[in-house]
């Protein structure tokens, strides 16, 4: 399938390698060119001419040769033969030199599949014939080793066939396309001008010279110049053809190209430069293959597009850009762009998608919704005019991302979207739509919710929507009109035609008359500074003011565009415009006249043009209302996760209520207009009301949580700085920004939870590069580490070194120790290199060693990404560093061994010598020995070569494995033989975890003779590399063994046999019917080992595990010299204090008395005096420390970096901690530093003026190599850190919550329930009050009501908030000023009036003030003063009175029963006396009321008897009046049928009650 979906590309490669040579053969619109992505051949704007000999075989995209090539490799990779077997896996890597030395003198330039795979990983492959040519070699190299009948030669053969095919399904496209010479000679004569070639040739440069990286930076800055010759002087040494892009840009003005393969030249030997004289995985090696990607996705992109515009499209896009491409070149050749280039450089970014956008109009109508709706989607811009829908073109690369298609299931992207709509596959919008919207999801699901890519994806989703909505809107009338008839429908269509030119004509009309509109007398040009947006750079608080900035380019853009589904749309974009305006400058400035005066001209212009005739799609009032605020026309009954997320915060602020049942919010809703207030407009510069952000909640601007957060946080903000801090509105402020913050902490949850641990990563990663090690095996599937298990623990070189074993670090490693990846290395490479050290370099544990470290270098790189992932002073040892280190090991140790194997050799001569000697002596002369071929004994005949069973010494021993090397006779005619003893695994040293094959003999160094008789039986033992594919005639399987190694009984080690040396054996082998599998099983000593060795290692590993100590790298004291340093100290740049090892620029822990939390300080020099040491570095503090506004807020654990510096003895830390900038502190951790000492700092805290500003970074300190780094772990995706309020906004909160209720009294609560309940709460027990209440009703215990209306409507806050003046001076004055104010404005509210009485005190002057305050001081206080002993504070007899003896209840909570006499019998009702406090009189409406409502002819307002009177049954309530009850009162009905007879049954309760009250008192006259 893989090969499939690239079948069609191979048409195109040669027109990459000669595209110059071919401009010439330009086609008309329907050639394979011209079409694009969708062109099928049935849409041609062009008739075919006489001439044409046949249509294109296909129109099939171009494909980049580098994708071919990795066509081509997967082919060969995945190809498996018959059986299922991969044929690959024969060429994947080339013999080794030393296991088959003779490949190499076949061989002279070997090449391997990996070697392949790396070139194509390194994109060296320009061309498909320069891999051609390496497979080529691979296969012809095999074919030169290996026999015909090999499997190794077949599978070449049968693999180039394959490649050969696949290659040739590619090129035969390509080649039958040029058989089309004739259908394109109209345009030959134009296409290869060489104006023609300069404009695309251009473009291509522009293509490179603008692209950026995802973060924004410019991918071809460092290409731009040379190198200077002064900094870089190697630079010409190593790259002897020197180039650049502006040497490209001057070759290009100077017409030197005569092709665009010219170019292309150019510009690979521009990346091959870059990439020759740069490490692989640097940022200029990334930057040229982006550079060269780029150069030939554009060329792809104008073959595809360009080519196949008709010869008038191409004159005429020629001249609207040519001087727009020049000046790109231009700015280039002279090495500076100037700010008018650059927004010629956006002009031209700006119209890169037309030419996609056009080429699928070639197979379907541009009325088409589905048409309209994907282009809407693909042509979405930002207000810069940039296209942001250009990362969904295509999929991610599963190269860079593969994590992307780990997560999303389903992957899809605009270009699989437009081959759908190629293919007709949508039938309706909600299909195409419902695609755009997983596009979409899979985007937000992958993405950071806070990067560029979610925000792109959250405006294609609106943009989408509107325009369906539109388009639904639109086909609904469609459908209206074809029902007239069928008939009509062509004429109906041209008449929509028609209708769409009328509209685009009638607002071009109208946006001409803007922009020709000149102000009288003077002639200026009144749209001049509404052209563009204001600079980002000049004016950076514009961007923050106005959320939708707009300007006349922006509009003209979208007329041009069709983007503006009726006049209307573009009437509020011209609208929207004059808004921003007005809103950003000072009212009477020339730009605020400007707009006025223009938006009145755009109106008499309309106004002048008349409406639009049978104009269906001039949007409706309520559409107008629709598009402005971002809703449905109806309210929609459904909202998304992240709408009902928001409406939920602003709910919660909104309706919040303190516990009197007053809405704090209240005096939020709306911001005080400016004639009221005047001076809040000088002092808040950024007013915001909860009005504005509920406007913008409903236009869903607010992408997330956090953006609707910071406007509140800002009003609130603006009402503490305007009010004083001891007000009732700053106090409301501040318990509002914590329910705020509440409510979102409930909501979104504690998202810095997802920091990642960096410690359990570190841990991971070094176990997983422990197991890769341990695990690796090689092509026999032996493990590497089996034989370094034999390794010594010490090294009599060095034994006063620890000892140390693989089994030492597994320990370590999986008790989680490690905490540095260096550390790790060392303790590694420390085993392997001992390894080195003690064997000899033709040795087996030699080679498994270094194999063993090229592969632990390898894996840690991967796992790393070379830095990307942990930044640490291991990486700096590479492969190539262990090839020195190996080599120069080599070249010392090669003289002595050869000078030990010839000792060795000499040495077995004389002992052999000796031997034969000693048995000369003992009658066995050999001259008395006959030698032969071969002897029989017991029936049979053995050869030499032969393996044998011999005897063994023991009888409980197996027998003895020999091969036969020599056979004779004695004189006595006995019969003898001579050879090599081969051992089993059980009669050879090694530790129990080694793994042996099945049936694994060794071959010894012992040679002894034995008597022909003590033969027991034949055997046979093979080779390692035949016994698996072959197996001897007659012989059973237990008596065939296998031989990979030999076996040293002195050194007691194993060596691989690279050369199989044994005597021809007379045995015949015959392929096997199916390969022996290759199993390797455990030692015969492993169990018993294992039950010797669990109980006393398992103790010793949990005594050790409660330790769990975590090992520490060694480091050592690094002195400094310090030029300035004071005499009798000694500077370090390292120092070991307390067994803490501290470095200039860490952060410490400091001891500070009086605070919550120990300050922080920084290293930045230190130094030990007299034995004493210390430091000397800036303060960090915390915000608790700093003076700010309760409402600020801050990221958790940020600290501000102080001005004070301080030198600190070194006694006074506590401990390390880390301060990281806001960068960083998003990015990466340090390894050996807790999550909990991990502090951000983004801001400097000035003491003197109480400010806190940002800087661009913390201080980087540049030590000596001495000094060990700290190893740094970057995350893969950024963290997201929350901020959290200010630490003072609880304490302010409680703060004034005590001086307020101090300043109310407790007794003001009570006057409150009297007022409203109009009843005592209180009542003295009674012991007469016997009935049980609980059985028939449940009463709630009172609090104040939460929700009833209160009557004061305002009054409250409004008092509160003006205490911090004067009480008493105020009240007069208000009670003066309200009757004025009423009198000026009869409309306004109570709340209204207080708020302006308000102001007019603020304004009042400081004697007028003085005089109110001394008239009140003379007047009221014995009104407002204490009562006297002994007299009601109501100025009469007030209260219920108890019996003799008997005191009755105070009546307020501040007053003691103890100062309270008893009370005689009131003569009039105690609902009658007016309240003690004159505020009450003068604000309370309720009680103003009630006083109206008295009358000289009743004792009370109520009409008592008539209530007295009412029974249950004489009563019948409406619904409306039953849902006004009071039914808060009780929990719940009780046993009662309704809560209206559980109310009248508490009124019975309560009659009862008054009636033994009055009886208990004997109280008359009630």
């Amino acid at each position: 399938m893989r090969r499939l979906a690239f079948r069609g590309a191979g048409c195109t490669l040669k027109k990459l390698d000669s595209m110059g040579s071919k401009r010439r053969r330009a086609t008309s619109p329907s050639s394979s060119v011209s079409g694009g992505d969708f062109d099928d051949g049935h849409h041609s704007t062009n008739t075919p001419g006489p001439s044409r000999k046949r249509r294109r075989l296909s129109n099939l995209p171009t494909v980049d040769p580098i994708a071919v090539c990795h066509e081509l490799y997967n082919t060969i990779r995945d190809y498996k033969d018959e059986q299922g077997r991969l044929l690959c896996e024969l060429f994947i890597r080339a013999p080794k030199r030393r296991n088959q030395p003779d490949y190499y003198e076949v061989v002279s330039q070997p090449i391997d599949l990996m070697k392949i795979q790396q070139k194509l990983k390194m994109e060296e492959y320009d061309d498909v014939n320069v891999l051609t040519a390496d497979f080529q070699l691979l296969f012809n190299n095999t074919k030169a080793y290996y026999k015909p009948d090999s499997p190794e030669y077949k599978a070449a053969c049968k693999l180039w066939e394959l490649y050969l095919r696949t290659k040739n399904e590619f090129v035969q496209k390509g080649d039958a396309e040029e058989e089309d010479d004739d259908e394109e000679g109209h345009d030959s004569q134009e296409l290869s001008s060489p104006g023609y070639l300069k404009e695309i040739l251009e473009q291509l440069l522009e293509a490179i010279a603008v692209a950026t990286n995802p973060s924004g930076r410019l991918i071809s800055e460092l290409f731009q110049k040379l190198p200077s010759k002064v900094q870089y002087p190697d630079y010409y040494a190593i790259i002897k053809e020197p180039i650049d892009l502006k040497t490209i840009a001057q070759r290009i003005q100077n017409g030197t190209y005569k092709s665009i393969h010219a170019m292309a030249k150019d510009i690979d030997l521009l990346a091959k430069n870059a990439k020759t004289y740069n490490e692989p995985g640097s940022q200029v090696f990334k930057d040229a293959n982006a550079i060269k990607k780029i150069f030939n996705m554009k060329k792809a992109e104008i073959e595809h597009s360009e080519l196949a515009k008709s010869s008038l499209r191409i004159s005429n896009k020629r001249s609207a850009q040519g001087d727009r491409l020049s000046a790109i070149t231009m700015a280039l050749q002279y090495g500076s762009e100037s700010d008018e280039d650059a927004a010629l450089a956006a002009a031209a970014r700006y119209e890169e998608g037309e030419s996609e956008a056009e080429s699928i109009t070639s197979f379907m109508d541009t009325s088409n919704p589905l048409y309209q709706l994907y282009d809407t989607v693909r042509s979405c811009r930002n207000n810069q005019g940039q296209l942001i829908s250009e990362p969904f073109f295509h999929l991610p690369s599963k190269k860079k991302y593969p994590d992307y298609y780990q997560q999303i299931k389903t992957p899809i992207s605009l270009q699989q979207i437009r081959t759908k709509l190629k293919n007709h596959e949508y039938e309706t919008l909600d299909q195409l739509e419902a695609d755009l919207n997983l596009m979409f999801e899979n985007a937000k699901r992958y993405n950071v919710p806070n990067s560029a890519i979610y925000k792109r994806v959250l405006k294609m989703q609106q943009v989408m929507q509107a325009k369906k909505k539109e388009l639904a809107r639109r086909d609904d009338i469609e459908d209206g009109d074809s029902m007239i008839s069928s008939a009509t429908s062509d004429t109906g269509s041209s008449k929509r035609k028609s209708k769409k030119n009328i509209r685009k004509q009638r607002m071009k009309i109208l946006y001409n008359a803007v922009l020709e509109a000149r102000e009288p007398g003077t002639g200026r040009r009144l749209c001049d500074l509404f052209m563009v947006k204001p600079s980002k750079k000049d004016y950076p608080d514009y961007y923050k003011i106005i959320l939708e900035p707009m300007d006349l380019k922006m509009i003209e853009n979208n007329i041009r565009n069709d983007k503006y589904a009726g006049e209307e749309a573009m009437i509020e974009d011209m609208k929207l415009m004059f808004r921003n305006a007005r809103h950003y400058n000072e009212e009477g400035s020339q730009v605020y006249n400007d707009a006025h005066m223009l938006e009145k001209i755009l109106k008499e212009k309309r106004k002048e043009l008349g409406p639009l005739a049978e104009d269906d799609d001039v949007a409706s009032p309520k559409l107008k209302l629709s598009r402005k605020s971002g809703i449905s026309p109806k309210k929609s009954k459904y909202m998304t996760p992240m709408q009902q997320k928001l409406n939920e915060v602003y709910e919660a602020v909104k309706n919040y209520t303190d516990k009197r049942g007053r809405r704090l919010s209240a005096i939020f809703l709306r911001l005080p207009s400016r004639s009221e207030l005047p001076d809040y407009y000088v002092t808040i510069k950024k007013p915001v009301d909860m009005e504005k952000i509920r406007s913008h909640m409903m236009a869903n601007k607010y992408q997330d949580i956090d953006s609707m957060v910071e406007d509140f946080v800002m009003m609130f903000n603006n009402a503490c700085t305007y009010n004083e801090p001891e007000s009732l509105i700053y106090k409301d402020a501040l318990v509002l920004h914590k329910v705020l913050l509440e409510t979102r902490r409930e909501i979104e949850g504690d998202e810095d939870s997802h920091v990642p641990n960096v410690t359990l990563l570190i841990q991971e990663l070094i176990h997983n590069l422990f197991v890769s090690v341990m695990s690796h095996q090689d092509d026999e599937g032996r493990c590497y580490s089996d034989s370094l298990a034999e390794i010594p623990a010490v090294d009599p070189n060095f034994p006063n070194k620890p000892p140390l074993t693989f089994d030492i670090i597994r320990k370590n490693v999986e008790n989680n120790r490690y905490r540095r990846l260096d550390l790790f290395q060392e303790n590694m490479f420390e085993v392997l290199e001992r390894a080195r050290r003690m064997n000899r370099t033709d040795s087996e544990i030699y080679e498994d060693a270094v194999e063993l470290q090229q592969f632990f270098i390898k894996i840690r790189d991967e796992l790393c990404k070379n830095g990307e992932i942990l930044l640490s002073p291991a990486l700096s040892y590479t492969t190539k560093h262990l090839h020195n280190d190996v080599e120069k090991e080599k070249k010392e140790k090669l003289p002595k061994e050869i000078e030990e194997d010839k000792l060795k050799r000499e040495e077995e001569k004389r002992e052999a010598e000796k031997s034969e000697d000693s048995s000369g002596s003992a009658g066995l002369s050999s001259l008395h020995r006959t030698y032969s071929q071969d002897c029989s004994f017991k029936n049979s005949m053995y050869h030499v070569g032969d393996y044998v069973y011999v005897e063994p010494a023991e009888a409980n021993l197996q027998p003895h494995i020999v091969c036969i090397e020599r056979l004779w006779e004695d004189s006595a005619g006995e019969k003898w033989l001579y050879g090599c003893w081969f051992y089993r695994p059980n009669e050879t040293f090694h530790l129990a975890t080694r793994k042996f094959l099945e049936k694994e003999v060794f071959k010894s160094d012992y040679y002894n003779k034995v008597p022909v008789s003590k033969i027991l039986g034949k055997c046979v033992v093979m080779f390692v590399k035949e016994y698996f594919k072959l197996c001897p005639e007659n012989f059973r399987d237990e008596d065939v063994y296998v031989c990979e190694s030999r076996y040293s009984a002195k050194t007691k080690s194993f060596k691989k046999i690279k050369l199989w040396t044994m005597p021809v054996s007379s045995v015949r082998f015959v392929p096997r019917d199916v390969p022996l599998p290759v199993v390797r099983v455990a030692s015969v000593f492993a169990n018993t080992d294992k039950a010797d060795e669990e109980k006393p290692s398992e103790s010793l590993e949990d005594s050790k595990m409660g330790e769990s100590v975590h090992l520490e790298k060694d480091k050592e004291d690094v002195p400094v010299e310090m030029s300035n340093g004071e005499p009798g100290c000694h500077y370090f740049e390292q120092l070991c204090y307390n067994d803490m090892w501290l470095k200039v620029g860490d952060c410490v822990f400091i001891k500070s008395h009086g605070l919550v939390r120990p300050r922080v300080g920084r290293i930045e020099k230190m130094w030990v005096r007299d034995g004493a040491a210390y430091f000397f570095g800036p303060i960090f503090i915390h915000p608790e420390e700093t003076e700010h506004e309760p409402t600020k807020m801050f990221y958790k654990k940020e600290v501000f970096l102080s001005n004070l510096e301080e030198t600190c003895p070194m006694t006074c830390i506590l401990g390390k901690c880390v301060v990281l900038s806001f960068k960083d502190f998003l990015s990466c951790r340090p390894t050996e530093i807790s999550e909990n000492d991990v502090f951000l700092c983004e801001s400097r805290y000035n003491e003197s003026d109480k400010q806190m500003k940002k800087f661009k970074g913390l201080k980087r300190f540049s030590l000596s190599a001495k000094v060990v780094d700290d190893e740094i772990y970057y995350f893969r995706k950024p963290i997201v850190p929350q901020k959290e309020p200010s630490p003072l906004l609880e304490k302010k909160i409680q703060q004034l919550e005590a001086k307020f209720a101090e300043l109310e009294g407790g007794d003001e609560d009570m006057e409150e329930m009297g007022e409203e309940e109009g009843d005592m709460t209180e009542t003295p027990s009674m012991p007469q009050l016997q009935a049980p209440l609980t059985g028939e009703l449940d009463i709630m215990p009172y609090t104040p009501p939460q929700s009833t209306p209160k009557p004061v409507k305002g009054s409250t806050k409004k008092e509160g908030s003006k205490r911090k003046i004067n009480m008493s001076g105020y009240i007069l004055f208000s009670s003066e000023m309200r009757a004025v104010i009423k009198a000026q404005h009869p409309d306004y509210s109570f709340g209204e009036l207080s708020r302006l009485v308000g102001t007019e005190w603020r304004n009042l002057e400081a004697t007028k003030k003085a005089e109110y305050e001394g008239v009140i001081g003379q007047n009221v206080s014995p009104m407002v003063g204490t009562p006297a002993p002994g007299a009601s504070p109501f100025g009469q007899p007030i209260g219920i009175l108890g019996p003799p003896g008997q005191q009755a209840p105070p009546p307020y909570p501040g007053q003691s029963p103890a100062s309270q006499p008893v009370m005689q019998q009131p003569t009039t009702p105690m609902f009658v006396s007016p309240p003690p406090k004159t505020q009450r009189l003068l604000h309370s409406e309720a009680y103003l009321k009630y006083i109206e409502g008295l009358s000289a002819e009743s004792n009370s307002i109520s009409k008592w008897d008539q209530t007295l009177a009412a029974r249950r049954r004489d009563v019948h309530l409406s619904k409306e009046q039953e849902s006004r009850l009071p039914s808060h009162w009780l929990k719940s009905k009780g046993a009662h049928t309704t809560m209206a007879d559980a109310l009248w049954r508490l009124r019975d309760l309560m009659l009862r009650d008054t009636l033994n009250i009055r009886q208990a008192y004997n109280i008359e006259n009630v």
